[in-house]
């Protein structure tokens, strides 16, 4: 298996599966906790920086066997969401975080208006490129856009497995919940778009009219490649009959 973090470079974009064309785009906006040498860890411990508050532990895996098992293109951000969090517009404290949970973020306090400028130019602005650009070449029907949280936040144990998140176009989320798993899936869970999680969807599906979905694990489920593979089989599941409904509509 791949290390989850192995981006060591300043790549602000991963791109994979670039040629795949199975209908679908996959997003991994929380793919790396990778942060560029000449922001000095942004004054994290070492234990923050492999935390969930830097990124979403075994989301790019899941990513990449979905993008292989539907021949879909992927889009993932190669650096960690405390330097910019690629699913957060530039105008948002949240994009580039003081604070994660009870997490602490040296690095990003008091940030004047160039070094938030300069961050988004780095690392936001190539990510929404090279979707608009896969989207153009690819001409995707579903955006789908993969993350994990935390089983725990702020002391308080969360009870749901997988939440499907969805904006205002609820087409792929209502056909995914249509489908029965083992499973505690719930709708808009652990977070919903009062919370600011829909960026991407917006962005990328919703202003498009492309069809979109974000779907949430708890990282407590990811932590072997067996786990991985296996929700990755449940995801499917619950994905091919919502993908397969969106196509014969279209039809």
């Amino acid at each position: 298996m791949r290390n989850q973090s192995e981006t060591t470079q300043d790549t602000a974009v991963i791109v994979e599966n670039p040629m795949g064309q199975g209908g679908a785009l996959i997003l991994c906006e929380h793919a790396s906790n990778h942060i560029p040498e000449h922001l000095d860890g942004l004054g994290l411990t070492e234990t923050d920086r492999v935390s969930h508050a830097a990124w979403d532990p075994g989301a790019l895996p899941v990513a990449r066997m979905l993008s292989t098992a539907l021949d879909a293109p992927l889009v993932a951000s190669g650096i960690s969401r405390l330097v910019y969090d690629c699913n957060r517009p530039p105008e948002a404290l949240s994009a580039m975080p003081e604070k994660s949970e009870v997490i602490e973020v040296p690095g990003n306090r008091a940030l004047n208006q160039a070094e938030r400028d300069a961050r988004t130019k780095a690392y936001y602005e190539p990510f929404v490129e090279a979707v608009g650009n896969m989207t153009e070449a690819a001409q995707p029907k579903a955006i789908i856009t993969m993350h994990t949280f935390t089983p725990v936040y702020y002391g308080e144990p969360r009870k749901t497995e997988i939440g499907i998140l969805h904006d205002a176009d609820t087409r792929l989320a209502d056909a995914m919940l249509a489908v029965k798993t083992d499973h505690l899936v719930e709708r808009n869970q652990p977070y919903g778009p009062d919370d600011g999680v829909t960026h991407s969807l917006r962005l990328h599906g919703v202003e498009k009219g492309i069809a979109n979905v974000m779907i949430e694990v708890r990282n407590d489920l990811l932590k072997t490649e067996a786990q991985q593979t296996a929700m990755a089989e449940t995801l499917l599941h619950m994905l091919r009959p919502a993908l397969e409904q969106l196509e014969a509509h279209d039809a």
